[in-house]
Order: structure tokens, then sequence, then C-alpha cells
């Protein structure tokens, strides 16, 4: 059975992402134009507290961990600015402490990448009285471990030396992870 989610009637529909992963952003940003958003977009939370100074939008999908510091510090100020606004969190490295101070500092849902627009739309325009439903097909564990795994590679450049460092793990078993095809 699937329910559809209350929708919030939403007439200011400006959205402000602040991603690190230009590609990613890049995705996103054209997926919420085309979804009626009017988009600005920053690389950084520098970025992001600037354009909030200038003017707070309505909606904001914040990445948790930026180059130059915390996507938090950007809900906070959001908040600040305009405390109508409705902010998501999207990560990479999701653990519970960190969706629930998202959730304290006024996020109002908490994503893992990858999403897909239809989830970051779904999660700015729900009301909240909906439960979420399961995903129909969750990753297994070991499919978990894969993509971080492959996510980590990918950010040093695929340098199977550092990977092992910030993975902290031994090289050769890195060697022999990646040369296995993804679990499913």
């Amino acid at each position: 059975m699937n329910a559809t989610p209350d929708v919030i009637p939403q007439a200011d529909r400006s959205l402000l992402i602040v991603e690190d992963d230009k590609p990613f952003l890049e995705r996103l940003s054209r997926a919420m134009e085309t979804r009626g958003f009017t988009v600005t977009s920053c690389g950084s939370v520098s970025d992001g507290l600037a354009h909030i100074g200038k003017s707070a939008p309505a909606f904001a999908v914040v990445d948790l961990r930026l180059g130059d510091g915390n996507g938090l510090d950007v809900v906070s100020a959001l908040k600040r600015e305009r405390p109508d606004a409705r902010a998501i969190v999207l990560t990479g490295y999701g653990n519970i402490a960190t969706a629930v101070t998202a959730v304290k500092m006024g996020a109002i849902d908490y994503l893992s990448k990858p999403a897909d627009a239809d989830d970051v739309v779904a999660a700015l325009l729900a009301s909240g009285t909906e439960k979420s439903e399961l995903p129909p097909n969750p990753m297994s564990a070991d499919r978990v471990r894969w993509e971080h795994i492959q996510r980590i590679y990918e950010m040093c450049s695929r340098n199977v030396s550092e990977t092992a460092r910030r993975l902290n793990m031994h090289r050769r078993t890195l060697q022999r992870i990646l040369a296995k095809r993804a679990p499913r």
C-alpha cells in the first residue's frame, strides 16, 4: 500500500543547495529547477551563509560534511533568519547522533546519499503528519560497507594507500575488497 504524502502548499519556492560534490550539486540543481524551484547552489558553508545573509530562502538542502565546515551551521543560520524555512540534511556519513543534532538545529529531515530528487522534494514538501515507509529493497550491510569504501576511494582520487589509511584498513585487504564485485 503506497500512501500519498500530505503536501504543504508553498508560494515561495526559493531553494538553497549547499553541496561540495560538484557533479551531484549540478544534477540536483537541474532536477529541482525542473520541479518548480528557484535554485541557488553553493559549494561551501561560507557561500551558503553569505547567501542566507542576503536573502534567506524558503527551502534548503545542505550536505552535512563540507570542505570548510559543518552544514549544520547553514541550517542554524537559516532558521535564525527565516524560522519558517524548511531544510533537510544530506549525508553519506549518517548516524543517529548527527540525525538527532540536525533535527534539533531545525532540519525537518535527514536523508542519506545517494538521494534522488524525488526523495528530496518529498522531504521538503511533506507536512510531517505521515509516516515514512520502509524502502522496498533495503541495501544489505555488505552493500552499505561496499558503497562507503567506494565513496572514500573516489574521494581519495582512487589512491589505494590513502583510502586504506582513511579507512584504518590494511592496504592489501582493501585491494582484495576492491577487486571483488559489489555485493547485492
